[in-house]
């Protein structure tokens, strides 16, 4: 078995039961007689054969190199776990673009972290978070329309919404106040509801910082637009002038708000001593 970083063996956490046991048996149910070629399968807690759950080996020849890298995922990275590319790379010598087959499975719903997504990481380090499709079924491995966002999309997005993060507002390569972390954008796509109440994915620009426990975000349309119906007509006009603008324009007041907030407690009192 390859070494992975962070993998944990079977001699870490012994199996509770034989429901939980995987083994390494011909399986019997093999289209092409006669191969010695054999599948991993689970077995039921009766010891029989499960036939709704069975997995070819990672090494299978004859699977294409995306399916592999699942299944390599799958049966020795394992969910939760972190592997290096230096890791992939030796699992998968003669392969020149494992990379970007690796990135292929996340439009099938592989949850793949970079140290983008998640700061513990190191810069050539990953960690397998959840599995998605099943890629080496027959018929899972064929994407489905929009899965994957275009050169073409991706550039229309960036100028559509302006270059910039529509969360935070900061711009590619800027760096984040206090610190000297530079910005990365990227297109993110976001579950919108609409006021019919179907949802569909609409694409979105925004920076890896706003973009880390949003990927469940729904954006409810139909709230919105409910909500701007109730505005008294001056704030409704208001809000018109800074959608138009497509940025909002703070007064003084405003600005010293938000400045009086970011105070500590004592700098707090003499700021509330100064307005009595």
């Amino acid at each position: 078995m390859a070494h992975v970083s962070g993998r944990k063996t079977s001699h870490d956490h012994p199996f509770e039961s034989a429901r939980d046991e995987v083994q390494l048996i011909p399986n019997p149910h093999r289209s092409q007689p006669g191969k010695s070629e054999p599948s991993r399968v689970e077995l039921t807690a009766e010891g029989k054969v499960d036939d709704t759950v069975t997995m070819p080996y990672w090494n299978t020849p004859k699977l294409g190199t995306m399916k592999r890298v699942g299944l390599w995922l799958a049966q020795e990275v394992e969910e939760g776990n972190v592997f290096s590319k230096q890791d992939l790379r030796d699992a998968f010598p003669a392969v020149s673009q494992v990379d970007r087959r690796l990135r292929d499975l996340r439009d099938f719903g592989w949850r793949i972290d970079t140290n983008r997504e998640d700061p513990t990481l190191e810069a050539h380090e990953q960690r397998f978070v959840t599995q998605g499709d099943a890629v080496w079924e027959p018929g899972k491995a064929t994407r489905k329309p929009g899965a994957t966002v275009s050169t073409s999309e991706r550039n229309l997005t960036m100028t559509r919404d302006g270059h910039k993060c529509r969360s935070c507002g900061i711009g590619p390569g800027e760096t984040y106040p206090g610190t000297y972390i530079a910005s990365q954008l990227d297109v993110a796509r976001r579950s919108v509801k609409l006021p019919s109440g179907k949802t569909e994915t609409q694409l979105v620009i925004e920076c890896t910082r706003c973009r880390i426990g949003r990927r469940e975000l729904i954006a409810d349309l139909g709230d919105v637009l409910t909500r701007i119906s109730s505005l008294p007509r001056y704030e409704r006009e208001m809000l018109a002038s800074w959608v138009k603008q497509d940025a909002r324009s703070f007064a003084e007041t405003e600005a010293l708000w938000a400045a009086y907030r970011t105070l500590p407690a004592d700098s707090r009192e003499m700021v509330r001593e100064a307005l009595e």
